[in-house]
């Protein structure tokens, strides 16, 4: 996932040539949706990808329970950056300019380790969520989920019985550099309690006014 293409060719080229199969993207929504649609061994990814940069497809990535380990290949080194990287969830991090065997040596290294192990389903106050079929219910009713809704019931279940902030929740689903307004937000939350609290279920999605939302069973 490299924004350079004559990069980006050569890279692909290299790493076929040694027997992997390769997807790429261009842009950093892109990547996100590639990474999302079908099972990786590792993900290359460039920090400055237009659209949607790599430090928001590492974070989005990792805040929607996907573990592929993540090498960040960039031409920003600076200390900062490479903190950031790692501190969003990134395996590994390499700097430009770079020779093609130590790539391949960080490639081999980083997806040696495999996905970090998570829990398929998860469950909370007789709400679960099953990451590998995507299933949602509620006792004994499947709950039908858009994208959007299961994306943000994930961030909430994750974080369960914690306040997840209204610009978490936004960055997490959308970007950072998205234009989604709090009202967008909150419209999704309505049509998302709507689906998991039916008649006669206790509350579970409170909203602590601008500060976020919350998943716990108190009033």
């Amino acid at each position: 996932m490299e924004d350079e293409p004559t990069m980006c060719g050569l890279l692909r080229q290299g790493l076929t040539e040694e027997g992997h199969v390769v997807a790429v993207a261009s842009e950093g929504r892109e990547a996100l949706a590639i990474a999302e649609s079908e099972p990786f061994d590792l993900i290359i990814l460039d920090v400055m990808l237009p659209g949607l940069d790599g430090f928001s497809v590492v974070k989005r990535l990792r805040e929607q329970g996907n573990q592929t380990p993540v090498l960040m290949l960039t031409a920003r080194g600076a200390d900062a950056d490479v903190i950031r990287g790692l501190n969003l969830g990134a395996d590994d991090y390499l700097t430009k300019p770079f020779s093609f065997e130590v790539l391949l040596a960080r490639v081999c290294a980083v997806a040696r380790r495999g996905p970090v192990a998570q829990p398929v389903v998860i469950e909370f106050a007789g709400l679960s969520m099953n990451q590998g079929t995507r299933e949602v219910r509620r006792l004994s009713r499947t709950i039908s989920l858009t994208r959007t809704e299961y994306s943000i019931l994930l961030l909430l279940m994750r974080n369960a019985g914690r306040v997840v902030t209204r610009e978490r929740l936004i960055d997490g689903i959308w970007g950072e550099d998205s234009d989604i307004e709090s009202n967008t937000l909150d419209a999704f939350v309505r049509l998302l309690r709507a689906k998991i609290e039916g008649p006669g279920e206790a509350k579970l999605i409170h909203t602590f006014r601008g500060v976020g939302y919350s998943l716990r069973t108190e009033p």
